[in-house]
């Protein structure tokens, strides 16, 4: 079952639509035609987001729903996708990007609000909002849309002292394979992007040096944002009868492949 046929006509939310990753998405679909839904905790940074759109396409903006929540409030996120509801009748897209960092440590040395602030954003908030958009998305007519869900290179390979952002992040493989399953009955496309360095404030240590596999600190090479938008994007243009299940877009000189 294909979506509308056109970008105008076509619905998607973007968590984490503040800064990074989820701003820069969100820009691209605005920028493409989509009606854009903006979802994060901080009201300002969403509203910047839209600002941001309509700097480069004035116009942009008047497609783009505000709609400030904290994606670990099962009864926000739910709100959130009933107003879509009550709005459009349907949702196209959801990318399921909102996620957090927690300082490096062992595992012992971990505070265990720590863990739980990570598996509350990264686990808890995807589920809720991966819920909501299935539930949605299977009884909208046309049937059917897609989710793409931000992995990491770290749902791959973990880096020294990440345990609580890499152990999520192996959860989010395993919600996009059991969800791309389920999905299939009902048009439901559901798939990964792990992105590795992008250049963003999140990274910027990355680029002075950050602690290796081999207990050595060397700085890492990132890419820019226009590869991770051209690579979402892609994915988000694909009519339903195609997925990408997984890709992994990453700066090329990073010590991914290979012994560390």
């Amino acid at each position: 079952m294909a979506p509308p046929s056109s970008s105008s006509s076509r619905i998607a939310l973007v968590t984490g639509a503040g800064s990074g990753i989820g701003r820069a998405c969100a820009v691209a679909l605005l920028h493409d035609g989509w009606t854009v839904w903006l979802v994060g905790r901080r009201a300002a940074a969403l509203h910047a987001t839209a600002t941001q759109a309509d700097a480069t396409q004035p116009g942009a903006a008047a497609r783009a729903h505000i709609a400030p929540a904290d994606v670990t409030d099962p009864a926000a996120v739910q709100a959130v996708f009933d107003t879509v509801r009550a709005t459009h009748g349907r949702l196209d897209l959801l990318f399921n990007n909102a996620g957090i960092f927690t300082p490096p440590a062992t595992p012992d040395a971990l505070a265990l609000d720590d863990w739980h602030r990570a598996v509350h954003t990264n686990l808890n908030g995807a589920f809720y909002c991966l819920r909501a958009a299935f539930a949605l998305m299977r009884e909208q007519h046309p049937r059917g849309g897609r989710i793409i869900n931000n992995g990491s290179i770290s749902a791959h390979t973990p880096r020294p002292g990440s345990i609580a952002y890499t152990a999520t992040k192996h959860a989010i493989t395993g919600l996009t394979k059991a969800a791309a399953l389920d999905g299939r009955a009902f048009d439901i496309a559901v798939g990964q992007i792990d992105i590795g360095n992008v250049a963003s404030d999140m990274t910027t240590a990355m680029a002075a040096g950050v602690l290796q596999a081999d207990g050595s600190v060397r700085p890492e090479a990132r890419m820019d944002m226009d590869a991770v938008v051209q690579t979402f994007m892609m994915m988000a243009r694909l009519p339903l009868e195609a997925n990408v299940l997984f890709v992994t877009v990453m700066a090329t000189k990073m010590p991914f492949v290979g012994r560390g």
